[in-house]
């Protein structure tokens, strides 16, 4: 490294360090100073989330990495045992519950963008050996409906999508689109969900011989996914990844505002 760049460097984390003492960094989640913060999330240019709510978010249940739900870290749990499922594997950081969904709820809002880069941030952190094992060459969130967007001003999946593509350098690409408005998949019963969005979503293409990594906020029954999955195979997606930052189990209520 050029000596030109060590001092750099050196300069630059000499400011920041001051910068910190005169205005100590607060956690964007409950407020509360800490100074040990997660590499990522300084990468992403987020404030720190504090360890505290950082152990309280990954404090979860081994979950499975095909179907998401609580179960072993490697292969197929009992749940998802046998069936054909619309990806190849999915990331979570945790269940949708306590802190996390806290976390959720506030990065839905445009105030929120600090706590979702963090979150998005941690997620990539927890599940960096399982991304590298994936080989991802595009990443792809899941698309909001124009409407929606327009009335909540943000939307998560974007978001998520250019953090992780900013941190991995890997290019992320709209790939999807909405094709109609549908009900809020949590205000309906479960047997209706695949129904709710079957046929919603449409391939712009650009993704032929890519292995995707679709993005998104929340996965309840995993029927939006699916959709979304099935519809990037039909375009000529090699693979097709998912993450997301929190699991609905049927334990902490499965009320999440999410697929």
């Amino acid at each position: 490294m050029a000596w030109s760049e060590s001092l750099r460097r050196g300069a630059v984390g000499l400011v920041t360090e001051g910068i910190n003492l005169l205005f100590p960094p607060r956690c964007v989640l409950c407020g509360h100073e800490d100074f040990l913060k997660v590499a990522e999330e300084r990468l992403a240019g987020s404030r720190p989330l504090c360890l505290n709510c950082v152990r309280q978010i990954t404090a979860d249940v081994e979950r499975c990495l095909i179907c998401g739900t609580a179960g072993p870290m490697s292969g197929r749990c009992r749940r998802c045992r046998g069936r054909c499922a619309d990806w190849e594997g999915i990331a979570v950081l945790g269940g949708y519950g306590d802190r996390l969904r806290e976390g959720v709820l506030r990065s839905k809002q445009p105030a929120g963008y600090d706590v979702l880069v963090g979150l998005t941030a941690l997620l990539l952190e927890r599940h960096r050996p399982t991304f590298n094992s994936w080989q991802i060459d595009l990443i792809v969130p899941v698309p909001m409906h124009w409407m929606r967007r327009m009335v909540r001003g943000t939307s998560t999946a974007d978001v998520m999508a250019q953090t992780i593509g900013r941190l991995t350098a890997v290019e992320v690409r709209h790939a999807l689109r909405r094709r109609r408005a549908t009900a809020m998949q949590n205000r309906l019963p479960h047997a209706d969900r695949r129904a709710n969005v079957r046929d919603a979503f449409r391939s712009q293409g650009l993704v032929t011989g890519r292995r995707v990594l679709l993005v998104d906020d929340v996965a309840t029954t995993g029927g939006t996914l699916g959709a979304c999955a099935r519809e990037l195979r039909r375009a000529g997606a090699a693979t097709v990844h998912a993450a997301v930052l929190a699991r609905a189990d049927h334990d902490n209520g499965g009320n999440a505002r999410g697929d």
